[in-house]
């Protein structure tokens, strides 16, 4: 499977901001996450309770991207940021 399209919501357009020294490393992310969202390497797990409908992955140790499945192929990223992201 991999990602066509790729949507970016006002949250994390805003909190993305925050993180401009970690930009290289998010691109990477990124790209490999549409490559294939399932790459064992991001840690990608499903949430649950008032979240459940979202997923996340890992940027690095910290950093979290919490993103939704709207179809199989596309993705809207709703936010990102630490462990915070969640709440």
């Amino acid at each position: 499977m991999k990602i066509t399209s790729l949507f970016y919501s006002s949250s994390f357009k805003k909190s993305i901001k925050k993180y401009s020294s970690h930009q290289k490393k998010i691109e990477k992310i990124i790209t490999l996450f549409i490559n294939n969202p399932f790459d064992s390497s991001l840690k990608v797990h499903k949430l649950s309770g008032k979240l459940a409908n979202y997923w996340s992955f890992s940027v690095d140790y910290h950093i979290r991207i919490l993103f939704e499945f709207i179809t199989d192929e596309s993705v809207g990223f709703i936010d990102i940021g630490t462990h915070e992201v969640y709440k």
